[in-house]
């Protein structure tokens, strides 16, 4: 018994190999040497693509951490007119893909765009890095916000008296004892922030930005050298593996500051008050009304196009690599994280914790290492049929679906892994004992026990992935088989060749998709509000 259970951690440990070896291909490409164009890249365009990059994690991160941070402490510790709705409409900005937001504020300020005709005054062209850091930070900053806001509500009230004895006044608290306590959170939030930043395609190729994301398409496609694309997304992968390690760190840092009731709301006069709420309001309005706004206007003359067969194939195309996506992603991760259950042996926790890390690793690193790793499967599957004389299938995988499907189970598997892990470590072990006790096998204990109490994290899980997927661009753009298209990819395409308005149907689908993520969120931040002062 004991070996045949060792047997099967083993090959759960393969499973995961495989599911990672996308990423293992590209980490491991300098082991092959370096490529005959790198000398060439590092003398001429990588420098530029290191400090573009830097530049733009930098200016967002500042961005996020200003609003995000400000705007939890505003909601956690001040009483003022429209806080509650506020709480949670500061996360809508979330559903926004940052490329999607930027086809909008670039026909929004174009000279024929409706802020432009409104003002009547000449309006900067954003298409830069400044605009670029200007977008990231619009949809980025709920990921601080969400951390920060979290921190500040758990710290509790004593070490806020503590500090008003000794005679800090509200400015001095809030940078002496509420933000280092909130720190751990802060960086959480802020290393997110970053990751994100780093790994977006979509938003910098459109910009005309050149950074890491857009170096790697340029290198692959352009020079046509596999080689020197993996070993510059090795170059990203590095940093996406130290942003990880710091989310990580942080996150195990968090901590409640002391016991006891959370420190009560402070209460703002009616004008600071409504102040203080128009503001907040700013961000929610430039970063998801007024995108969604025009998308709906550009889209209303359009509405016939919804039923055209072009966009009834993109949208079915897009919803069978989403569904199967979120199917596949769902199944592979209660696999891993049930597994680990009954029997938390190293090889199962080592499956785990593979599982995890394809979230941190960007679609364009993904799409090399997919590419790598399938083309191979094709070129030994061929071969191997050629060898006993019978015809080979081509491009089985790499060649069509499989591939965009693929590359999107192993970068949103984290998803399941770590809710579906949550949603175990809720369900006592007590339940698992009395289930074998009355005789119940593994399988059993799984569709009889485990499965129904798992139905809201498995949904969740399943509709996080499927929504991350619609709004996956480098992947599909890379892997996509030729003449498919998906929503994300198609709105990339009609905005590239500036017809903004045309794209406003699928860029519509997919943002409104991305709510749905959000109102789960709401649903998490629903905690007891500390009484006001």
């Amino acid at each position: 018994m004991r070996s045949a259970a060792g047997g099967r951690s083993w090959l759960l440990l393969i499973l995961a190999l495989a599911l990672a070896a996308p990423v293992l291909v590209v980490a491991g490409s300098w082991l092959a040497g370096a490529s005959p164009n790198w000398a060439h890249l590092r003398a001429t365009v990588l420098p530029g693509y290191v400090r573009l990059s830097l530049l733009l994690a930098l200016g967002t991160g500042l961005g996020a951490l200003v609003i995000g941070v400000g705007a939890a402490w505003a909601v956690a510790r001040l009483r003022f007119p429209g806080r509650r709705l506020l709480e949670w409409a500061l996360l809508l900005p979330l559903a926004c893909p940052a490329y999607l937001i930027a086809y909008t504020w670039t026909g929004l300020l174009a000279s024929e765009g409706a802020l432009q005709r409104a003002l009547a005054v000449p309006l900067p062209d954003i298409r830069g890095p400044a605009g670029a850091v200007a977008m990231f930070t619009l949809v980025l900053y709920p990921y601080v916000y969400l951390m920060a806001r979290a921190a500040f509500v758990s710290q509790a009230a004593l070490a806020q008296e503590v500090a008003r004895t000794l005679g800090a006044g509200p400015w001095r608290r809030f940078f002496r004892v509420a933000l280092p306590l909130a720190r751990p959170a802060i960086v959480a939030g802020l290393a997110l922030v970053l990751m994100e930043t780093l790994a977006d395609y979509g938003t910098v190729a459109y910009f005309g930005v050149p950074t890491l994301s857009t170096g790697i398409y340029r290198t692959w496609f352009g020079l046509g050298d596999r080689l020197a694309a993996a070993q510059l997304a090795g170059v990203l992968l590095l940093a996406m593996v130290v942003l990880l390690w710091v989310e990580r760190h942080a996150r195990q840092q968090r901590r409640i500051a002391g016991g006891g009731p959370p420190a009560p709301a402070t209460p703002l006069r009616p004008l600071p008050g409504l102040l203080l709420a128009a503001l907040l309001w700013l961000p929610i309005v430039l970063g998801f009304l007024l995108p969604v706004l025009q998308l709906a206007l550009w889209s209303l003359p359009r509405w016939r196009g919804l039923l055209a067969p072009d966009f009834l194939a993109l949208l079915g195309t897009s919803l069978l690599i989403a569904t199967s996506t979120a199917l596949a992603a769902t199944a592979l991760g209660l696999l891993l994280i049930w597994a680990r259950r009954l029997r938390a042996d190293r090889p199962r926790r080592a499956a785990a914790r593979l599982a995890g890390f394809g979230y941190a690793v960007p679609g364009t690193v993904l799409a090399v290492g997919v590419v790598m790793v399938l083309a191979g499967l094709d070129r030994g599957l061929n071969d191997l049929l050629a060898a006993v004389g019978l015809p080979g299938p081509g491009l089985l995988f790499s060649g069509t679906l499989f591939a965009v499907i693929f590359a999107c189970t192993v970068r949103f598997l984290t998803i399941p892994v770590q809710g579906l892990d949550a949603g175990l470590q809720n369900l006592s072990p007590n339940l698992d004992s009395a289930a074998r006790s009355l005789g119940a096998r593994p399988a059993g204990l799984l569709r009889r026990v485990h499965l129904p109490l798992l139905r809201v994290p498995l949904a969740t899980s399943a509709l996080l992935v499927f929504v991350d997927t619609l709004k996956e661009l480098p992947a599909a753009l890379v892997l996509r088989p030729f003449n498919t298209n998906t929503l994300a990819v198609r709105a990339f395409e009609l905005a590239s060749d500036e017809r903004l308005a045309d794209a406003a149907l699928p860029a519509l689908a997919i943002l409104l998709a991305g709510v749905a993520p959000v109102i789960l969120l709401t649903r998490s931040m629903r905690v007891p509000h500390a009484p006001s002062r």
